[in-house]
């Protein structure tokens, strides 16, 4: 009986031998992409939606120090 298990083992070096992908490995990359695909679908929907509202406050706190300015220096010229 091998001690070895049926897992998939990558290396980034063939060792002397064919660099093929076994049936075994080519199956586990698959499910390894299909699980990441997955995820990054959700986590992707979550980082526009980060990414619109740092625009949308970005937008707005530029405003406002602009509106801020010109009100001080406004009221800074009038003294």
């Amino acid at each position: 009986m091998s001690t070895h298990s049926m897992a998939p083992h990558w290396a980034t070096s063939s060792l002397g031998h064919p660099a093929d992908i076994s049936a075994l490995e080519r199956s586990a990359l698959s499910d390894h992409l299909a699980h990441c695909g997955a995820q990054r679908g959700r986590l992707q929907v979550l980082w526009s939606g980060a990414d619109e509202l740092q625009g949308i406050l970005a937008g707005r706190v530029i405003t406002s120090a602009v509106v801020l300015t010109l009100l001080f220096g406004g009221s800074w010229l009038m003294l």
